[in-house]
């Protein structure tokens, strides 16, 4: 009787074991799909990617409910997979439909064509962030499909604004229906497994727990509009280039933070030096857009009365940025020159890396990367972790896949594409995530 048991049960747990090959067929197809809706922010009009998601998940039966925060069809969807534990709050899966738009020109392919070729999936948001939203929705989807129940509540949670700073998206929800967030974890984008970022040669995977605070600011030079062929001190545009060089002489940025120490100890005491590790372990400061002239297109023969550029500047978590602005001012020190904060701060402590969910997220990690080095991390770039991390939820950012320092440096840039193979073991890695107890 008891062999009879095991027997028995041993087939149950078999005929749970999804069709992987079927599922990674159906999930590639899904993201070309994904990718093929232009969702670019702004205008962020993600009424057509929501269908999407809402439509897989109606076939296995699990309801999507749609928020829409905006006039121009900004919308949110949550979906809630039920768990066993209903003494325990959910882990929520959080990813976004909107992505920056795109320089047609500078892309060999449709940027929103969903293109397979050489071994990758291209288009804009493949790396940031739909293929991660693929590979949540795909993990829900599949539990759902084998009947497969999870320990706590899964919420799928994909919002609509992220690349703008989240007003209609993670800070509408939160003010509008924060119970429909109240978790106990939150899985975003973020951390990634590299071999040639963090220390060439060395398989190191990244869980995001911190990432530095977005400071954009808009400086402004007033001047006095003439004719071009007479020079003039009171120049707009060469005192708005004075104003930039003083801004970008910023002071050093003082003492480690803790979790780069983290990172050194993964990589050996010492990490290789790019663009990358740089950003992680000091201020920084980056020009990114100058607008000046008068008339459309501008007449070069004109000075105009006003120039204006704008800084992307990211400080390390605990930085003042009140301060940072004011000593940038002072570094100034010109009454034409005005300096614009236009972004909201998110200065955030680091999630704690000894959580059940961290210690499951390495467990998944070194049982599908066992040589894998596995470190908490700091990010450069924003994501909207820090919005619940504010109010003491623990937040890890997982892209579950090994990327090479080229093909992370198309986020944002042109040709963006994530390594199929990669995409496929990251879905079952996710799933391995969200099937766990924790």
């Amino acid at each position: 009787m008891r062999l009879l048991l095991i027997v028995i049960s041993s087939m149950l747990v078999a005929a749970q074991e999804p069709d992987w090959k079927a599922v990674d067929a159906e999930a590639l197809h899904l993201l070309q799909r994904y990718l093929r809706i232009p969702s670019t922010n702004p205008p962020a009009d993600t009424r057509a990617a929501a269908e999407l998601f809402r439509a897989e998940l109606a076939k296995v039966g699990l309801e999507a409910k749609l928020f829409a925060a905006g006039p121009n069809g900004q919308i949110n969807l949550i979906a809630r997979l039920p768990g066993r534990d209903k003494t325990k709050k959910p882990l929520v899966l959080m990813n976004h439909f909107d992505v920056v738009p795109v320089d047609r020109a500078a892309w060999s392919m449709d940027p929103f064509g969903g293109i397979i070729k050489d071994g990758s999936i291209w288009g804009r948001g493949a790396l940031d962030m739909k293929g991660i939203g693929v590979m949540q929705l795909m993990a829900v989807i599949t539990m759902k499909k084998y009947g497969i129940v999870p320990d706590r509540d899964i919420v799928l949670f994909a919002t609509c604004d992220e690349e703008s700073g989240g007003d209609l998206g993670v800070r509408w929800m939160l003010k509008n229906h924060a119970a429909e967030l109240d978790a106990e974890y939150v899985l975003d984008e973020g951390g990634f497994g590299t071999r040639d970022v963090l220390q060439k040669g060395k398989l190191i995977f990244g869980i995001s727990v911190a990432e530095k605070q977005p400071a954009w600011l808009r400086i402004r030079a007033k001047g006095t509009a003439a004719h071009g062929s007479q020079p003039i001190p009171d120049n707009a545009n060469m005192t708005l280039l004075r104003a930039i060089e003083k801004a970008m002489a910023a002071p050093p940025s003082g003492k480690q933070h803790p979790v780069i120490a983290q990172m050194l100890a993964a990589a050996g005491g010492e990490m290789d030096s790019n663009k990358f590790t740089d950003a992680i372990q000091k201020n920084t400061l980056t020009l990114t857009t100058l607008k000046s002239g008068v008339g459309d297109p501008v007449k070069v023969n004109v000075i105009p009365s006003t120039a204006e550029a704008t800084l992307d500047c990211r400080l390390l978590p605990g930085v003042n940025a009140e301060e940072f602005i004011s000593e940038m001012r002072a570094r100034i020190n010109d009454p034409r020159v005005t300096v614009e904060l236009i972004t909201t701060i998110d200065d955030t402590p680091a999630t704690s890396f000894t959580t059940p969910l961290f210690e499951t997220l390495r467990r998944v990690i070194k049982q599908h990367h066992p040589t894998a080095e596995v470190t908490p991390m700091m990010v450069p770039y924003g994501t909207d972790s820090p919005k619940f991390r504010r109010k003491g939820l623990p937040a890890y950012g997982f892209t579950p896949m090994i990327l090479t320092a080229p093909v992370l440096a198309t986020m944002h840039s042109d040709e963006e594409r994530i390594p199929i193979d990669q995409f496929q073991i990251g879905l079952r890695m996710m799933f391995d995530v969200i099937k766990s107890v924790f």
